[in-house]
């Protein structure tokens, strides 16, 4: 079903006409007359914008150059940017600039993108990946992803933002990406890198709040509303007055990322934090309006949400009361395995750690499905509804539970090697999407921590009082929390992009490798229907768990059968004499402690090792 509000607002911003020309439109309720000044230099020329109905207002001009600086004048005040500016040039608060984006020449029109069977995400933020913290600076690297094994790059909000150090999550400018990564230009270089390379670029963006510092929305019109409130600031207007223009603010940008910069899929941040009581909820038009724009360009685009409701009516069609999206994040996965390798306890991880959550984990996805969770103090979630597991992604890092603790500590430096082997071994043998955080593959030691360029002292002194109050709930002394406003902070996040030299780190990005490899091979690892779980009955310590993927028994034929050893100590584990040991972590070339002459019948401290008849 095509979205229902299509072509009722068309685009805003500065629109390069098929002409040549230039259209400037502009949605401002709030304001009785608008004037679009053009810039150059000290010279300001200023043109009466034509009033049209619902509060839009609109002016054409000829022969308008690329770059051309532009600002939006409300009932004669101050200059202000354009709210759906495609590039921001000279930072937030700046004029905006027009974009010719048909400049740029594709070379992916044989691209055909990825099954959602294969994704492979890799998270990466721009500005500490590399040196250099740009969208080209990505591109030398891309073979190196290849080769592991990766699929698809997932990217970290780029719309501009405040300053040059951020996340992401506080951008002012949905439409315009980031100028100190490169801007709109390095952006369109390194999709069509991506592609070339083979791999599917996914993009994060942010529709439950705006940035604090930079934003004129308000002064617009009723971008915002008062209903609802996101932990980040007000919430955006999706279903109140006027709200109909906001909808189609957004799903336009859905559509440039997907037109103009050729995404393959839109990742979309905190969506139980976008409020909606419409008929429609905003998430399906936002899905149908990806589907309309992919038909357009012959390929398949993905939209991937972020929620902690454990709830798959996200995922349903919405011939079943659903959204129809194509996957959801499951943060389980993450707080289950770290809080049973790391022993950590605090705060949200309070539900979790029991080993015997892990089958339920794998079986059905969720741990949180309709239980009692004492950190809510109710009960949470509901069951996955017998969904196959690639419509989930899980992880064992990713920014927000890395750069949310109060050093920025990765898991690398919480656990042993042989830990991590098999915090590895879980996330890439389990029936699941999987998402790498950048340098988890082999073992980056460098924090990342949060950090941002604000230039209001009062909404960075709020800003480092939230990061303090934010950790008392895991008992971490203020003092410790690094200051998010100082560029050290930036800088100590950077990756080191270095494991040649360290044995356990090359091997552990050969055990990435290898496993990703097998998740392309294997038969019973493209299945993510049929499978099983259980924790052994009869073992010493409780710690062993079984997963039979491929089918539900370990004999049939095409499975395998997977043992992890989730303790500190050897365990012994039920296996035939002739059974076929396809895989060990603790194998000699990931740098592991199994040598030839161990019996197979014996899991090394945190082992995991798989059998079956595959190749």
């Amino acid at each position: 079903m095509e979205q229902v509000f299509e072509n009722i607002h068309p685009q805003c911003g500065a629109i390069v006409q098929r002409n040549g020309s230039v259209r400037w439109r502009v949605w401002a309720p709030k304001a009785d007359r608008v004037e679009v000044v053009l810039i150059n230099g000290d010279a300001r020329n200023l043109h009466s914008m034509t009033r049209e109905e619902r509060g839009f207002f609109s002016f054409v001009k000829d022969h308008v150059l690329n770059g051309q600086r532009y600002a939006y004048c409300l009932n004669g005040g101050p200059d202000r940017p354009d709210p759906a500016s495609r590039w921001q040039p000279d930072g937030v608060n700046q004029p905006s600039a027009v974009l010719r984006t048909d400049a740029f020449t594709w070379s992916d029109e044989s691209w055909e993108g990825v099954p959602r069977e294969d994704l492979v995400f890799y998270e990466l933020h721009v500005g500490t990946f590399t040196p250099e913290g740009t969208f080209e600076a990505i591109i030398p690297r891309l073979q190196a992803l290849r080769d592991l094994g990766v699929t698809a790059l997932e990217i970290m909000p780029v719309g501009q933002f405040s300053g040059t150090r951020n996340w992401g999550y506080d951008g002012v400018h949905l439409y315009a990406p980031q100028q100190s990564y490169g801007g709109p230009h390095g952006l369109q270089r390194l999709v069509n890198a991506c592609h070339r390379h083979g791999l599917a670029v996914f993009l994060d963006v942010v529709y439950n709040h705006i940035g604090p510092e930079g934003s004129y929305l308000g002064e617009y019109g009723p971008y915002y509303t008062d209903r609802y409130r996101t932990p980040w600031g007000a919430a955006v207007n999706y279903d109140g007055r006027g709200s109909d223009a906001v909808r189609e603010f957004v799903l336009d940008n859905v559509r440039m990322w997907i037109e103009e910069y050729r995404f393959d899929g839109l990742r979309l941040d905190a969506v139980h934090a976008i409020y909606d009581l419409g008929a429609r909820h905003i998430l399906q038009d936002i899905k149908d309006t990806a589907d309309a724009a992919a038909r357009e360009r012959g390929r398949q685009v993905y939209i991937v949400v972020e929620s902690d409701l454990n709830d798959v009516r996200l995922l349903r069609p919405p011939q079943q009361g659903g959204y129809g999206i194509d996957a959801q994040w499951s943060d389980d996965f993450h707080h289950l395995v770290h809080v049973v390798l790391t022993g950590e306890r605090q705060g949200y991880y309070e539900d979790y750690g029991a080993t015997e959550q892990f089958p339920r984990l794998l079986e059905n996805t969720f741990v949180l499905n309709g239980c009692y969770s004492a950190h809510r103090g109710r009960s949470h979630g509901g069951p996955d509804a017998g969904l196959p597991g690639d419509r989930f992604v899980v992880s064992i890092q990713n920014h927000d539970q890395v750069g949310n603790r109060a050093g920025g500590e990765r898991l690398g430096t919480l656990i042993t090697p042989a830990a991590q082997r098999l915090a590895a071994s879980l996330l890439l043998l389990a029936p699941h999407l999987p998402l790498l955080f950048m340098g988890e593959e082999y073992g980056e030691e460098h924090p990342f921590q949060f950090f941002c360029s604000f230039s209001d002292p009062k909404l960075i002194d709020a800003v480092r009082s939230g990061r303090r109050r934010e950790f008392e709930a895991f008992h971490a002394n203020g003092g410790d929390v690094p200051d998010p406003q100082a560029e050290i902070t930036f800088v100590a996040s950077h990756l080191t992009w270095s494991w040649e030299s360290d044995q356990h780190k090359s091997g552990l990005r050969r055990l990435y490798q290898d496993l990703l490899r097998a998740r392309h091979e294997w038969p019973a690892l493209r299945d993510y229907s049929q499978r099983s779980a259980r924790i052994l009955p009869d073992t010493q310590s409780g710690g062993i768990l079984e997963l039979v993927r491929g089918g539900c028994a370990p004999n049939a034929g095409g499975t395998i059968q997977v043992f992890f050893n989730l303790t500190a100590q050897p365990q012994t584990i039920p296996v035939r004499n002739h059974a076929n040991v396809l895989w060990t972590s603790e194998a000699e070339h990931y740098h592991g402690g199994r040598r030839t002459d161990r019996a197979k019948e014996c899991l090394l401290a945190y082992e995991c090792m798989v059998f079956g008849s595959t190749p």
